[in-house]
């Protein structure tokens, strides 16, 4: 398999021959059988340079290739601003998304989130990509964000995360001085029903765990610097976990946490790790943090 502009080709072997094309896609490309059928209806699979309507058998020095480029078109409005872009090609894209905005719209029109900004990205940029996001952030958290340039890459970005191999490090500011330098928070989250918005821990919400690990103290602010990797993605994940020990995060009202350094939660996606989709490279991109946070950690922990 070789990338061809914006597409991938397949030169069809010994082993693949008479094989079904379904089969082959599915093995080589890891495509699940709705990618393949999506292709195929939108005349996105030429073999030996004939578009195909339905699966067929491929034979031996058959040249099969799959245009990744998509005219779909996206539903989120483009709006002009400054994208901090920590990795990008054909295929994925990671940006370094601020504090303050939304990853996506929740609701038709809405503007003012990255997914707008990474719609005006593409525009001028000549790419018919419909906005991908593969895992999200909340509103006040900055940091790390993986999206998906087409239906292959986000079905196999899904996979990895889904099999705890897009792995996410996070840095976080949380009060109090931790009793342990590291360890594992393994407790189900599920809603508040006594609040629209926040989460909590629950014997019968979903199943999440999160790993931490101490990095800096400030004994006389009561203040702990720590790292964080989640094995699950459940929504306030870290911050319903840090304060179910009783160390809500800096600035992160909904949970417990203070108002007096920052007002907001102190917490940044400082890493992502992923396989690359296509061309199976490890793809590590560091997000630096924001002036708020850079300054709390040069003021309590240097």
């Amino acid at each position: 398999m070789k990338q061809k502009g914006r597409g991938l080709e397949l030169l069809i072997n010994d082993k693949q021959d008479g094989q079904w094309m379904f089969s082959v896609l599915k093995t080589s490309l890891k495509a699940s059988k709705p990618v393949i059928q999506d292709w195929v209806s939108h005349h996105q699979i030429k073999v030996n340079h004939e578009s195909v309507t339905n699966n067929v058998i491929v034979k031996k020095g058959d040249r099969v290739f799959i245009d990744l480029q998509e005219s779909e078109e996206s539903s989120v409005i483009p709006e002009y601003g400054e994208l901090d872009i920590l990795f990008e090609d054909n295929h994925m894209l990671i940006v370094n998304k601020p504090a303050g905005i939304a990853t996506h719209p929740n609701e038709e029109g809405q503007t003012g989130t990255l997914a707008n900004l990474i719609a005006y990205h593409y525009q001028v940029n000549g790419e018919a990509c419909k906005v991908r996001h593969v895992h999200r952030l909340d509103q006040d958290t900055s940091g790390a964000v993986v999206f998906a340039k087409h239906r292959l890459a986000h079905a196999i970005l899904d996979q990895q995360l889904e099999k705890k191999t897009l792995k996410r490090t996070y840095t976080a500011i949380a009060e109090g001085k931790l009793k342990t330098k590291k360890g594992t928070i393994d407790s189900p989250i599920g809603r508040d029903r006594s609040h629209p918005t926040r989460r909590r821990v629950s014997p019968g919400g979903q199943a999440a765990v999160t790993h931490f690990k101490l990095i800096a103290s400030n004994a006389k602010e009561r203040l702990s610097l720590i790292e964080l990797e989640l094995e699950t993605g459940r929504t306030h994940q870290i911050r319903v976990h840090m304060a179910s020990i009783g160390h809500p995060l800096t600035g992160d009202l909904l949970y417990g946490g203070g108002s007096k350094l920052l007002n907001r939660q102190a917490l940044h996606a400082k890493k992502v790790q992923a396989v690359h989709p296509i061309t199976g490279e490890l793809i590590v991109a560091e997000a630096p943090f924001p002036v708020d946070i850079e300054s709390l950690c040069h003021t309590y922990f240097s």
